[in-house]
């Protein structure tokens, strides 16, 4: 009995998980927490320190497994329900535990884990309420840009843009059901909205393109029609006008098209071909023409300037005959050609011109009597300006010699006219 109460004592000394407990004589262990003392078990036959150990080592599995919980909650590697639940099952393991130690620090322990587990779930609520608004955000301008599309015209980009956004939209998580509900609808809508109006652009366009080939097909069978052609000025205009026709009618299916093109193309090249051989061996032949009214207009150039009128205007006349005697001339020399000749012209019309202005007996009349005007003037302000210097008036003198000074270089003007007049 006083063994017992000696090992009873042993039992509770010390300050770890032993001094939390005390062994019966009978080898039953007891736990001692702030609700009051409990068996946990009984081990017959042992020193009370060896039973003690067996149950202490049973709380020191306990108090490992809250440092794990611990250190796993901190690093967050539990997500705060899987976490809340660990933290029952470890709680419920240490309320009713058969082991020996400080059972009462280790709940403490535990219900220390909850404010950490609520900021947790506070955190995750927030992380949970920003994606939802990103979501939300990236769901809007998608259908922001789905309904400018519906819109639009970029009937290739469209469709392919489209099928980004679907996919992207599976992506991003669900919102509340009536935000989604109605988000998805006006992305269906606008949607289905560009697929309507495409697929009636392009059966607009197949139609455009299906008379557009009709319209082609004729204007291909007058461009065969025309590719003997000789009359080369006249059909020239013809293919002009049927190119331009050609490009009023728009494409045809793209097969079509380009088939219809080689055909026209072929007839066209085939007319040109021919009008361009037949104006290489007219130019050749108006070339010839060129020649010949160049050496006319250079035997023509040699006799000027004209100095006597009449054999002028005589050598202009013959200068005409035997130009219109020659052919045409290439287009090119035409405009060069025909300014030189008018320029021949215009030596003759001056020299008859000159010749009338000076034989003009009305013009030189005029200038004679322009003439005798100012040499009476030239006299009288002479004769001024002497009386001014009798009188001893030198200004008034030097200003009337000044005045006869201007009026004599007229005067030689006038005498120059009626010099040309006499001529």
């Amino acid at each position: 009995m006083t063994e017992g109460a000696d090992t009873a004592t042993a039992g509770t000394a010390g300050t770890g998980p032993a001094s939390h407990g005390r062994v019966d004589p009978d080898g039953t262990v007891h736990v001692r927490t702030a609700a009051g003392e409990r068996a946990v078990g009984q081990v017959p036959g042992v020193p009370a320190e060896e039973a003690m150990a067996f149950f202490t080592r049973r709380y020191e599995a306990l108090e490992l497994e809250v440092s794990l919980l611990e250190r796993r909650i901190a690093s967050g590697a539990l997500t705060a329900d899987d976490a809340a639940a660990s933290v029952k099952t470890v709680r419920t393991a240490v309320d009713g535990a058969h082991a020996v130690g400080d059972l009462d620090g280790l709940l403490v322990r535990l219900d220390a884990l909850a404010p950490r587990l609520a900021e947790q779930r506070a955190a995750k609520r927030a992380e949970k309420a920003r994606a939802t608004e990103e979501a939300r955000a990236a769901k809007l301008a998608f259908v922001e840009e789905a309904e400018k599309l519906a819109v639009g015209n970029d009937w290739r980009g469209g469709v392919n843009r489209f099928r980004a956004l679907l996919d992207q939209w599976k992506t991003l998580p669900r919102l509340d059901r009536t935000t989604d509900d109605e988000l998805w609808h006006r992305f269906s809508s606008a949607r289905t909205t560009y697929t309507r109006r495409r697929k009636a652009q392009f059966a607009q366009q197949n139609e455009q393109r299906d008379s557009a080939r009709t319209v082609k097909e004729e204007l291909v069978a007058e461009a065969e029609a025309l590719a003997g052609s000789t009359e080369w000025g006249s059909t020239t205009g013809a293919y002009r006008e049927l190119m331009t026709r050609w490009k009023a009618a728009g494409s045809a299916p793209r097969g079509s098209d380009e088939t219809l093109w080689r055909r026209f193309r072929a007839a066209q090249d085939t007319f040109f071909a021919a009008k361009t051989a037949a104006m290489s061996e007219q130019d050749a032949e108006f070339r010839v023409n060129a020649d010949a009214k160049e050496a006319l207009l250079a035997e023509a150039e040699a006799t000027l300037p004209v100095r006597e009128p009449a054999a002028g205007r005589a050598m202009y006349r013959d200068l005409l005959e035997r130009w219109s005697a020659l052919g045409k001339v290439p287009r090119d020399s035409i405009r060069p050609l025909e300014n030189r000749l008018r320029a021949i012209e215009q030596a003759v019309d001056q020299a008859e011109e000159d010749r009338w202005r000076r034989t003009n007996p009305e013009a030189r009349a005029r200038a004679e009597a322009t003439a005798a005007k100012l040499e009476a003037q030239i006299s009288q302000l002479e004769d001024s300006a002497t009386a001014a210097e009798t009188r001893g008036e030198v200004r008034k003198a030097a200003d009337a010699r000044a005045s006869a000074a201007t009026y004599r270089e007229w005067l030689e003007q006038a005498q120059k006219a009626i010099a040309d007049y006499s001529g």
